[in-house]
């Protein structure tokens, strides 16, 4: 049974930085591209940011290019998110997500193209 599990988040001031990681058990995913989205109350969940399955391609959300940072340990089945500079725009839940296609390309970077999906963790940015 697959699981993601998401940990990391948590209350931070604006300008502030959070690294969140996501865990991966009961399956591997060194060959499928994996996300990061997120969704803020009484909004749709927006993609964030997604990396490749050998991590040499990422894709950024325009709205956190160049704060964010999306990484991979495929030894260790777990992606991050280097998040700096953080603003209260980017008060969320975030959840990460797995593609179960092999090596798609180009990666992916809508909700639809991910079956696996951890249970969210709440990141705050306080103004």
């Amino acid at each position: 049974q697959v699981q993601l599990v998401e940990s990391g988040g948590g209350l931070v001031q604006a300008g502030g930085s959070l690294r969140l990681s996501c865990a991966a058990s009961g399956g591997t995913f060194s060959n499928s591209a994996m996300g990061w989205f997120r969704q803020a109350p009484g909004k749709d969940r927006e993609f964030v940011a997604a990396i490749s399955w050998s991590g040499g391609s990422m894709n950024y959300a325009d709205n956190v290019k160049g704060r964010f940072t999306i990484s991979r340990d495929n030894a260790k089945n777990t992606e991050y998110l280097q998040m700096n500079t953080l603003k209260p725009e980017d008060t969320a839940v975030y959840y990460c997500a797995a593609d179960a296609a092999w090596r798609r390309r180009p990666v992916a970077v809508r909700a639809t193209e991910y079956r696996y999906w951890g249970q969210g963790t709440q990141v705050t940015v306080s103004s």
